[in-house]
């Protein structure tokens, strides 16, 4: 069977940036499963697999704008040290959970100088292309329930 709009897929990866260092990887778990068509996955990569079987083993690099976007830089802010309230010690690496007008975001504090703290809201893959190493180990049709949830049910999926 061929992937294509509702086919459930089960797929090991590697994924590396263009300096060959692996970001993530399945390697060693069960395979990534997903509702083909439903948006699970990055754009790119759901491309990339269209039309392949179980079995077949490729390579798809994913640009930017396919992936986790462009960086954008309104989304990098400096904000007072004070709005971390209840928090102890603030450190670059953290993330929070910041409510703004377009509904929450989820920060990256990236730097912390005097009283005032650096937080980034772009995706950390944000302006990177993304080269994935794909094994497909299984395709089948979505059940009906799966389709209308919009994600996979049982294993490698939810459990309702």
């Amino acid at each position: 069977m061929q992937i294509a709009q509702n086919s459930v897929v089960a797929f090991h990866y590697t994924l590396t940036n263009d300096a060959g260092e692996v970001l993530d990887s399945s390697e060693g778990r069960e395979p990534l499963t997903y509702l083909h068509g439903a948006g699970n996955i990055i754009p790119g990569l759901e491309k990339g697999l269209e039309g392949r079987e179980s079995g077949e083993k490729l390579n798809v690099t994913v640009a930017p704008e396919e992936g986790y976007g462009e960086v954008q830089p309104q989304l990098v802010q400096e904000v007072p040290r004070d709005a971390f309230q209840g928090v102890e010690a603030v450190e670059p690496g953290m993330q929070f959970q910041a409510q703004t007008q377009g509904g929450p975001l989820m920060v990256t504090v990236t730097k912390i100088e005097g009283d005032t703290v650096t937080v980034d809201g772009n995706h950390p893959l944000a302006g990177q292309k993304l080269n994935f190493d794909v094994e497909i180990a299984d395709v089948r049709e979505a059940s009906q329930e799966e389709i209308e949830h919009g994600h996979v049910h049982g294993e490698g999926g939810v459990e309702h």
